[in-house]
């Protein structure tokens, strides 16, 4: 089981730092004091910021659950049938499923977060001793926790008030306007450095921070200081009040040299710590199954920080992220009771870039749901269940276990899966942990960094770190083949790597290619839709069988258990058109048709977009949110929407 997590405790100690976005009353001077010169009241504080983590429409079942990152060239949000707002680049100021009346909403919870950091902050500078362990830690846990929190508000609406001084201190900063975005990552910069000194290493980290994943550490801190210098020496949208375009957010070429110096320090200093080098894990697969499994053990898990769900009781972050498994419920392992929403489908062209024999690509992509039934979800015709699951009493209606084929549109994210945990599933908060960043974004952060990044501006000291070293290291994992390490390759490298964990999207950002690249990968799908330039040979129908696994996936004994069999795949390779030369259905194969449904063809525009075809510029000046329209109206003027999202209501 899990150690205990922040959020859902300690919900005494909330009112310290207030409830609500700019409505709470910081703790007087004298509760200030008793507080933060005591590290046990601290760390009760602190765990008021992590609770705006797990609450409804945060991070619990909105921010890690499919609702930001898409869409991209290869993820697809297929909420309301794929055509959600914020998934094809439409959202206004008003979008449902994320703003809300009472202002408790993406936005409201991350300044929330934002300004508890402050206040905490600001006392352990006024009354704690930070020569105690627990309390320099908590004071860089807090510089962190801000950082994490602005740099998310700055990936998902750009501009953003510069709110570094608590209300209590400054009552003006409820006027703050939003701020260039470059105001906010500068500080950035300073406050996480400032929170790598404070905190340890993890396994040095006080009380129950030691050597958990759930709170961050040293390597933590240094890890998101790479990733902020990347995403500020790179580019971005940017409103006419500031600079317009697509271009870098700095034009000074030597600031950029500098940042992309510092991620090669910041790099190194978890690339040369022996300890730390550990956590590279060396089978892909195991990332996510101790993700799933619970694992929060700092060295044995790639995760260098995660935010923390309890038990089952909050976070929904499988639910939202999984294959479909509502028709499993009872069959299938560990899965008891909820549903699945299963908001993120993968983009299916990717199933052809990744080269063969890279492990990465049936990690991140299943190409079925989860079904227990009698095999009617299967096929109406008891004869054919007959065939295709040899074993089974079909005359009795045994339900079993199986996995269903999905038509080509609705390949679905593989990375969590139930059948993967050590605990059963009851609900829809599953309680799984939401990986922020791990070490193989740390290798190839400093890869990109060591040949300049997107603008080619070289650092002036690698600190003995070899980028193409780095780079190898990630594909070999992978049993991938060795390649140069350029940007054009180290942009796909990250596209395999990091599909599906909310982070493909701010890379296309921050490279200044994010409309090309959606634009292309909608010619992409047009041409396997119609199987056409390099799609030309591919079928329309696949052949398969499956394989009888018993009851290694199964909720109870003597539930028998089938899965599509790798081995027996015709059809999904470019070429393998025709049957194959063993097929006949009373030898067990299958065939389906994937491209063509009762809606016509899948991938047709009409049926499967990654942004709204009839307003292509949007991708432009929508990369960003909005912010709500209910916090604007609460910001006395300080708040407003650019791009085409100004003057708008909708």
């Amino acid at each position: 089981m899990k150690t205990v997590k922040y959020i859902t405790i300690f919900a005494a100690a909330f009112a310290l730092v207030g409830c609500n976005f700019f409505d709470s009353e910081s703790p007087s001077a004298m509760d200030a004091a008793q507080v933060f010169s005591n590290p046990s009241s601290t760390e009760q504080v602190i765990a008021g910021v992590y609770e705006q983590f797990g609450q409804d429409k945060s991070f619990r079942n909105r921010l890690a659950c499919g609702y930001q990152g898409m869409n991209t060239d290869v993820e697809h949000g297929n909420k309301n049938s794929g055509k959600a707002e914020w998934n094809i680049y439409s959202m206004t100021p008003t979008s449902g499923d994320l703003s809300t009346a009472n202002g408790k909403d993406p936005w409201g919870y991350l300044n929330s977060a934002i300004e508890r950091c402050n206040n905490i902050i600001e006392g352990i500078e006024q009354y704690g001793d930070t020569t105690d362990k627990k309390m320099k830690y908590y004071l860089g846990e807090a510089y962190f926790l801000r950082s994490f929190c602005y740099f998310q508000m700055v990936q998902l609406w750009g501009d953003v008030p510069a709110r570094f001084t608590s209300i209590s201190k400054d009552e003006e900063g409820l006027k703050l306007k939003k701020s260039d975005r470059t105001d906010v990552l500068k500080q950035l910069r300073i406050d996480l450095k400032k929170a790598a000194e404070y905190m340890p290493w993890s396994s040095e980290c006080p009380g129950t921070a030691a050597n958990y994943t759930g709170r961050p550490s040293k390597g933590a801190a240094y890890a998101l200081l790479a990733r902020v210098d990347l995403t500020y020496a790179g580019k971005g949208v940017r409103p006419a009040t500031w600079k317009s375009g697509p271009e870098f957010l700095v034009d000074d070429a030597s600031l950029r040299q500098e940042l992309n110096t510092e991620v090669m320090w910041a790099c190194a200093q978890i690339i040369n710590n022996s300890n730390e080098a550990v956590k590279f894990q060396d089978n892909y697969e195991d990332i996510f199954k101790k993700v799933c499994a619970d694992e929060t053990n700092y060295y044995n898990s790639e995760v260098f920080w995660e935010i923390a769900f309890a038990d089952g009781s909050r976070g929904q972050v499988l639910q939202y992220n999984c294959t479909k498994i509502d028709k499993a419920l009872g069959g299938l392992k560990n899965n008891e009771g909820g549903s699945s929403n299963s908001s993120v489908t993968i983009v299916p062209t990717l199933y052809y870039d990744f080269e063969d024999g890279d492990v990465r690509r049936d990690v991140t992509m299943a190409r079925y749901i989860w079904v227990y039934d009698d095999g009617s979800e299967f096929n109406s015709s008891s004869d054919n269940v007959a065939l295709a699951f040899p074993g089974v009493d079909v005359a009795g209606k045994e339900k079993f276990l199986y996995q269903k084929n999905q038509m080509v549109g609705d390949w679905y994210l593989n990375k969590y899966r139930v059948e993967w945990m050590n605990r059963n599933r009851t609900g829809n908060d599953d309680g799984i942990n939401f990986p922020i960043i791990r070490y193989a974004d740390v290798l190839l952060m400093a890869a990109e960094a060591s040949i300049g990044g997107i603008g080619g501006d070289m650092p002036t000291n690698t600190y003995g770190i070899d980028g193409q070293a780095c780079f190898n290291k990630v594909r070999a994992r992978a049993h991938a083949s060795a390649k140069e390490l350029t940007m054009a390759n180290l942009q796909e490298e990250r596209k395999f790597e990091f599909t599906g964990e909310y982070l493909r999207k701010y890379d296309l950002m921050r490279w200044g290619i994010l409309k090309e690249t959606l634009m292309t990968a909608h010619e992409r799908l047009a041409a396997m839709n119609n199987h056409e330039g390099e799609f030309a040979q591919l079928p329309d129908t696949i052949y398969f069988k499956y394989k009888y696994v018993g009851e290694q996936y199964s909720y109870a004994a003597g539930i028998k258990g089938f899965v599509i069999d790798p081995d027996s795949t015709y059809g999904l390779k470019k070429g393998e058109t025709g049957a194959p030369a063993t097929y006949s259905k009373e030898n067990g194969w299958i065939k389906t048709a994937i491209y063509l449904g009762s809606s016509g063809r899948e991938l047709a525009r009409d049926n499967y977009m990654l942004f709204d075809p009839e307003y292509p510029d949007r991708l432009n000046g929508r990369q960003y949110w909005p912010i709500f329209s209910v916090n604007v109206g609460q910001s006395e003027g300080a708040l407003w929407n650019d791009y085409d999202y100004a003057g708008s209501a909708e």
